[in-house]
C-alpha cells in the first residue's frame, strides 16, 4: 500500500497539469528543461518535465546540450536508485501494474525476451538519432506505446486538424499500444521488462546502486517464499542484484527471518 501511494504521489508530482487533456494544450513551461525521473511522455498534455529517452535522442540534433544532461541525470539517478525508479517513481510502471491487475490466465515471461530492451535501447535510441543527423527521436516516433497512451491518443482526441493526416506510422504505434496493453494484463510489467530502454539503462546500474537488495546467506533458511512472491520470476536469494529486480519490496516483506533487507 505505501508503494501503491508513492506510485501515485509521483504520478501527480510528474503530471500536475491534468485539465490540459480537455482542451488538448501542452504546458511549455521552464520545468521541460527538466527530466522526469521514469518514463512520462514529453507531449503528454498533464506533463510538467521532459521525457529523459527522447531527450537523450535529441543528442544529433541540439548539438548534445540536453542529450548530455538528460544521459547525466538517468545516470545519476541509476547509481542512487537503480531499478526502484520502475517500482516506485515511473508513471508508466504504475499502468502496467494496474493492467495486470485485471482478471485474466498469467504468464511467465521467457527469459529470452528480457534483452530486447538493450536492442531497443542501443539501435533506437544511441544509434539512430546520430545516424539520421536530424536528431530524430526514433524510438519515441516509432515505437513507444506510452507516448501513444500518454500523448497520441489524447491529442488526437481534442485536435480535429491532426485526424485527416493519421497514416501508417499511428496505425503501427496503435497497434504495438494495443499488443503491450494486453501483453500487460497477462505478463507482470512487460514493457519494463521486454522493451523499456530507460529500464534498460537503470538495470545496468542495478548492480552498483547505493539502493540495494541484499541477502544474508545465514539467516536465509530456504523456506522459498521470496521466490513465490517475486513479480518478477526472480529468486531473491540469488538474484537480488538482478538487473531485472525494481526492488518493490514484496519478498523482504513475506521473509520470516529477515534475511531479505
Amino acid at each position: 500500500m505505501k508503494r501503491r501511494l508513492i506510485q501515485l504521489a509521483a504520478t501527480l508530482l510528474t503530471n500536475p497539469h491534468a485539465a490540459n487533456f480537455l482542451s488538448g494544450k501542452l504546458y511549455r513551461g521552464e520545468l521541460k528543461n527538466f527530466c522526469a525521473l521514469g518514463l512520462n511522455c514529453w507531449s503528454c498534455p498533464a506533463a510538467a518535465f521532459s521525457c529523459p529517452i527522447g531527450a537523450l535522442q535529441t543528442v544529433a540534433g541540439t548539438g548534445g546540450k540536453f542529450g548530455f544532461y538528460a544521459a547525466g541525470v538517468v545516470l545519476l539517478i541509476g547509481l542512487l536508485l537503480g531499478r526502484a525508479v520502475c517500482a516506485f517513481l515511473c508513471p508508466f510502471g504504475l499502468i502496467q501494474e494496474l493492467l495486470n491487475k485485471i482478471p485474466s490466465p498469467k504468464l511467465k515471461l521467457p527469459r529470452r525476451l528480457l534483452g530486447v530492451k538493450y536492442f531497443l535501447l542501443i539501435v533506437f535510441v544511441l544509434i539512430l538519432p546520430v545516424a539520421t543527423d536530424l536528431g530524430e527521436p526514433t524510438f519515441c516516433e516509432y515505437i513507444c506505446p506510452a507516448g501513444t497512451l500518454e500523448a497520441g491518443l489524447p491529442l488526437i482526441a481534442t485536435h480535429e486538424e491532426f485526424r485527416p493526416v493519421l497514416g501508417n506510422l499511428f496505425a503501427l504505434k496503435v497497434s504495438i499500444l494495443f499488443a503491450v496493453i494486453v501483453a500487460c494484463v497477462v505478463v507482470h510489467r512487460f514493457f519494463c521488462r521486454v522493451m523499456c530502454p530507460l529500464g534498460a539503462i537503470y538495470g545496468l546500474l542495478n548492480k552498483y546502486s547505493f539502493y540495494q537488495l541484499t541477502c544474508a546467506a545465514d539467516k536465509c533458511i530456504g523456506c522459498g517464499k521470496c521466490k513465490a512472491v517475486c513479480p518478477l520470476d526472480l529468486d531473491p536469494t540469488k538474484e537480488f542484484a538482478s538487473a531485472e529486480c525494481v526492488r518493490c519490496g514484496k519478498c523482504k516483506t513475506v521473509c520470516p527471518t529477515r534475511a531479505l533487507t
